[in-house]
């Protein structure tokens, strides 16, 4: 009799992205998380169509994104995402999951005290961070496969008060809490999910612009059990898993990766570190 097991794990494919079609917005550059996220897509055999936010944007990525669909889509522009929409249906697109990974804060005088967060700082986060993600699911609804997946990227915590994130953390609790509002109103005419990956703190371009934010980073890495801080491709496979047809089961939920730093802020050697320190 023969023995097919090892062809039979050759072919196997887990993602099963093959001949499907997945949106991503967000990539800004190689380093990206919605960059790694759609290699990885693009390697199971998947379809990617890119949103950036600007011209310039699209020419800094044709060299990376070469052959590629890209479609500018500045979220804070109505007019941009019926565009989409628009340039989607016209050709006859269904999509089988969405990838917002999208998030703007303005610093003009570096991190300030929480209270003396301005109204627009505010309200111009909270559109692009999180009402986008609303925003866009709406305007493409018609598009979606029945059983599309929608994966927003969010943070660990949106409880942990770190001054380095300035007001940033409760805009990502509107994203966090808007996946269950999602996934309830989706659910009266589809089987659509919505889930975020919570990362840890991530070695992007993005948050290197935040100030303190390298100080915050170096500290997670001595927190986290490892030694070692979250590596983008690891948000990258968490974010794809959940993208896939594995993770069926899964909706309206927020998967915390950050390599369990979240369970040992009282390591002995950081307390040691802090309580013996000299202090002015």
């Amino acid at each position: 009799m023969t023995n097919n097991t090892q062809s039979d794990s050759t072919s196997f494919d887990f993602l099963d992205f093959r001949g499907k079609t997945f949106l991503v917005m967000g990539v800004a550059n190689k380093k990206s998380v919605a960059y790694r996220i759609a290699q990885l897509i693009e390697k199971s055999g998947g379809q990617v169509i890119y949103t950036v936010r600007s011209e310039a944007r699209r020419d800094s990525l044709n060299k990376l994104l070469a052959d590629r669909q890209m479609i500018i889509c500045d979220v804070e522009q109505q007019s941009q995402i019926d565009e989409l929409a628009r340039q989607l249906t016209e050709t006859g697109v269904c999509l089988h999951g969405l990838v917002h990974s999208i998030a703007f804060a303005d610093y003009p005088k570096g991190i300030r005290p929480f209270h003396e967060t301005t109204r627009e700082q505010f309200l111009q986060a909270i559109d692009i961070s999180a009402y986008s993600l609303i925003n866009v699911c709406n305007a493409l609804k018609e598009l979606f496969a029945n059983d599309a997946s929608v994966v927003t990227i969010g943070i660990s915590t949106t409880r942990m008060a770190s001054e380095s994130y300035g007001f940033m953390a409760p805009i990502k609790a509107a994203l966090e809490s808007s996946l269950a509002f999602l996934t309830k109103s989706f659910s009266r005419f589809s089987n659509v999910r919505f889930n975020a990956v919570a990362a840890g703190l991530l070695k992007t371009s993005a948050s290197a612009g935040i100030p303190g934010y390298v100080d915050s980073y170096l500290y997670a890495e001595k927190v986290i059990p490892r030694g070692k801080a979250v590596k983008t491709d690891e948000v990258a496979n968490t974010a794809a898993f959940l993208l896939s047809g594995r993770s069926s089961g899964i909706t309206a939920q927020s998967l915390v990766v950050d390599a369990g730093m979240s369970i040992n802020y009282f390591d002995n050697a950081v307390v040691d570190a802090v309580t013996s320190a000299d202090v002015d």
